[in-house]
């Protein structure tokens, strides 16, 4: 490659920011949609197993700024269990609506042009798409990657729009529905990613579960927490047509 071009894309690629959207893992505090179906220390262990492989795979991008969006409340624990891998940045407001709010503000204000907020329960999801969704936002104002269930793993912008997540309806069913008629509202042209699933109630589980077994590179600690309470996990039967 040419100087000139390779410093050009380097110079590109600076502008991009991978934001996770996590928690500090507490118990009865992450993955409440599988405390009915687990003990609550599995469940904590599992988010932390999430996290950490989510952020390997952001990691895994070239040229992309990581960083971690989390409640004022859960900075200090966040950087100890991450020994300073990533930023973790404070939000401003509570829950994942101010969450979001919070990341295009930041990372916008601090010069990144290309901000893509990620969930923090998809760490097995392929890399390609991640590139892929910055590439989609180069054209669009706005980038999702939907789920399955009807909310979405991922949202993109390049500027802050104070209103893209206000009302309710996150981490519900038509989250994804609300973010489009806002989006839609504002005149926003909307790129998609592939439809996905993330990690919410025991059928998710055990779909990833499955995925893992023939291959448990794409989120190892994951995997390794799979074996480490295969006898907890043995109870749960997925239903008819899901797996």
């Amino acid at each position: 490659m040419e100087p000139f071009a390779q410093t050009a894309e380097l110079l590109a690629s600076s502008n991009r920011a991978l934001v996770i959207m996590a928690k500090a893992p507490r118990p009865g505090l992450v993955k409440t949609r599988l405390t009915p179906s687990l003990p609550s220390a599995a469940v904590t262990a599992l988010y932390r197993c999430l996290l950490e492989d989510t952020i390997a795979l952001a990691k895994s991008l070239h040229n992309v700024n990581v960083a971690v969006m989390c409640p004022e409340s859960d900075r200090e624990e966040l950087v100890q269990l991450l020994s300073n891998a990533v930023d973790v940045v404070p939000q401003q407001g509570a829950g994942l609506a101010a969450g979001l709010t919070s990341v295009f503000r930041h990372f916008t204000n601090a010069g990144r042009q290309h901000v893509i907020a990620f969930n923090s329960d998809s760490p097995h999801l392929a890399s390609s798409v991640l590139e892929a969704a910055f590439e989609k936002l180069a054209t669009r104002d706005v980038v999702v990657g939907p789920t399955h269930d009807g909310g979405y793993y991922l949202v993109g912008a390049k500027t802050s729009y104070t209103s893209l997540f206000d009302g309710d309806g996150l981490g519900t069913g038509n989250a994804l529905e609300r973010l489009l008629t806002r989006t839609r509202a504002l005149g926003l042209s909307i790129g998609f990613t592939e439809p996905f699933y993330d990690v919410d109630v025991a059928n998710d589980l055990l779909m990833l579960r499955e995925e893992l077994l023939v291959a448990p590179w794409k989120a190892p600690r994951t995997a390794a927490w799979f074996a480490d309470y295969k006898r907890v996990l043995a109870p749960l039967r997925p239903r008819s047509g899901d797996l």
